[in-house]
Parts: structure tokens; sequence; C-alpha cells
């Protein structure tokens, strides 16, 4: 039973994203709060369920297809919610669409990669840091207004606060991205030349 629970934890954050979308749509104060206790709470159980799945040592084919699936779900629908909203807006929307792209580009050089020699990819350090910078600054900009209210100092509040991170998390996403490409070229490159 507990070598279940990551997957379960998984397949609960799946089912989380289209409630997080319905609640974004929520007026007022619990339109703000509501979609940032399901962001935050989806997000603990993505740390949560790789940490089990590693004291368990059971880390299984079902949880290695389905956790980079539920990540790049959550954090697509917030980016995209948060830019129809107008929350994230001119040229804020570059640090989103760097932030999909490299999530998209991952993924496919990580399935490439695993098909061409079974190579995998662990995930770094600093690509570690990134994520919890992108989920600190989303979870911020899903605060809206109310999350200005309760976070406001000088000239900083939690929705200035929340784009500073993003483009922080935009630059990790590039430095992180470039060096996982790298490992992929060099992949395709040395396989190429034993043909």
């Amino acid at each position: 039973m507990k070598s279940k629970i990551p997957n379960l934890l998984t397949i609960g954050r799946i089912i989380i994203v289209p409630i997080f979308v319905l609640s974004f749509f929520i007026p007022g104060i619990v339109g703000d709060l509501v979609p940032f206790f399901l962001f935050v709470l989806a997000s603990f159980t993505d740390f949560l369920d790789g940490l089990l799945a590693r004291l368990y040592k059971e880390e299984s084919k079902l949880g290695e297809l389905l956790d980079p699936i539920a990540d790049k779900i959550l954090v697509a629908a917030a980016l995209v919610l948060l830019v129809m909203n107008g929350i994230i807006k001119n040229y804020e929307v570059i640090a989103a669409i760097v932030i999909l792209t490299r999530e998209i580009l991952i993924s496919g050089l990580r399935e490439f990669l695993a098909k061409r020699n079974e190579v995998r990819v662990p995930v770094s350090s600093l690509a570690k840091f990134k994520t919890f910078i992108q989920m600190l600054s989303i979870a911020l900009l899903l605060t809206g207004e109310t999350g200005n209210k309760i976070i406001n100092f000088q000239d900083y509040n939690a929705q200035t606060i929340g784009i500073v991170l993003l483009w922080i998390a935009a630059f990790l996403t590039i430095y992180t991205g470039y060096a996982y490409l790298i490992k992929g070229i060099d992949s395709a490159v040395s396989d190429d030349s034993k043909n």
C-alpha cells in the first residue's frame, strides 16, 4: 500500500487541476485565495510524492510517466490563466513563454534520450531551485489583489514580488534547459556517429 501513495498523490494533483481552473473564476477574495491554496497543495504533493517514492524505493513506471505530466499541466494551466487575466502582461509574458517552452522541450528531450539509449536525465539541484522559485512566483501571482493587501511594504507587493521571481525562474529555466539540451545533442551525435 505504501508504494501506491506516491502514485495516488500524482493522480490527485492531476484531479486538482480542473478544480483549480474553475476556482480561478470565482470573484473576490475567494477567487484569489482558493486557487492559491489549491496550487500550493498541488505543488506540495509534487514534493511529497517524490520524497515518498525515494523513501520507499518504489519509483514506478506509472509514477515516472504521470509525475512530469501532472507538473506541466499544473504550471501551464496557472500561467495561461494568469496571462488571460492580465496579471502576467506585456513583456512579462516572455518569461511565461520561456518557462512553458522549456517544460515542453525537456519533456521531449527526456523521451528522446530514453528511446535512443536509455540515458536518464537527472534533475539537478539548480533545476529543483528553479522549480521552487517558479512555484513560489505563480503562487504569489495567484493571490491577486488580496495578496497585495497582505504583502505590501514600500513599493513591493505580492504581484511585484511574483513577477520578479517569474523572471528569475525564466533565467534559471534558460540556464538549466541549456544544460539538458547539450546533453541531448551530445547523445544524439554520438549515436549517429556509431551508425
